[in-house]
Parts: C-alpha cells; structure tokens; sequence
C-alpha cells in the first residue's frame, strides 16, 4: 500500500504542494493501522491520496481521488435508517454503513470542495457528503458533483439510490 500511495503522491503534486513524501511516510508508518483503512479505500476503488497537513499537530487528510465516485460504492441510499425505512427496491446497504465499517468518514462539504479545487472529480457522477441533522431529520441528505466547471451541492431524499450515486471517504492520520 506504501508503494501505490508513493507512486498516487508522486504523480499528483497539486494535491499536496506543501508536503514531502518522507512526511508522509513517516506519518503513515507511525499509525499503522491507517494503512489497513486506506487499502479497503483503495479496494473499493477510491484512489485515496493525501490532501495535506491541517491542525496544530499536522495531521495528514487523506480523501479518495478517484475521478469518479468509487465504483465499488454507489447504488445506496444515505444512511441505514432511510434503507430501512424503503418499501420497494431496498438497495444493498448505505453510505454511511459503508463508511463506517470501511472506518472512514464522509467527506464535508467543505472537504469535497477542497478536494475539488485540486483538480475536476465526479463529472459524470455524484457523491454523498455528510449531511447536517437538522436536514436529516427532514428526511433529506446531501450530494455534491461538478458540472459545467462548477461544483454544485443539492438534496435528494435520503432514501433515493442511483447507478451514479455514491460516496467519497477521507481519513485523517
């Protein structure tokens, strides 16, 4: 898992123009366990790589960068509440389950959009991104995708699920 993350670093500078990949490494060798929720993001097709440096104590976000949303991870509805709560059609699980058992978070939207200011992700696809309570509790989630060279949040209901529909990750080590 190093080596792909070393090549993925090494390839897409802008993603992470002020750090090295000894910082990064050193990092990841400090928390091992890291590694093994970065592989599961990259067996489900996230492409993780690492975004920067953030906080006092210079913790590594990494997020899946994968230029759409991971293949291995769309088809479900937001959360397991609104999975259950579907007549018809159940889809196989949700995005927050996933997330969670993956050991990942769903991105913010704040998250999403520096990941999309580092380069154009989702053109064709949409990804859920962690919704705030008071719209859940309303029954609705939110999505993010870019078009037309500009990066867009809406709402669905948290029960919908679509083909192109699914969710990005990211981990901070």
């Amino acid at each position: 898992m190093l080596n792909i993350l070393k090549t993925r670093f090494e390839q897409n500078p802008a993603r992470h123009p002020d750090l090295t990949w000894a910082e990064v490494e050193q990092r990841l060798l400090a928390h091992p366990e890291a590694l093994a929720v970065l592989e599961r993001m990259e067996e489900t097709g996230g492409e993780p790589d690492v975004l920067g440096a953030f906080g006092e104590d210079g913790q590594l976000l990494f997020c899946d960068c994968s230029g759409e949303t991971p293949a291995g991870r769309r088809s479900l509805c937001y959360d397991d509440a609104a999975r259950l709560k579907r007549k018809k059609n159940p889809p196989a699980g949700s995005a927050e389950a996933q997330a969670a058992e993956m050991g990942v978070s769903l991105m913010t939207e704040t998250i999403y959009r520096a990941l999309q200011a580092r380069g154009a992700y989702d053109l064709k696809t949409s990804s859920w991104i962690l919704t705030p309570p008071e719209i859940r509790q309303l029954g609705g989630a939110l999505f993010c995708e870019r078009r037309y060279g500009a990066v867009f949040t809406f709402h669905n209901g948290a029960d919908s699920y679509y083909s192109v529909r699914g969710w990005r990750g990211c981990l901070w080590v």
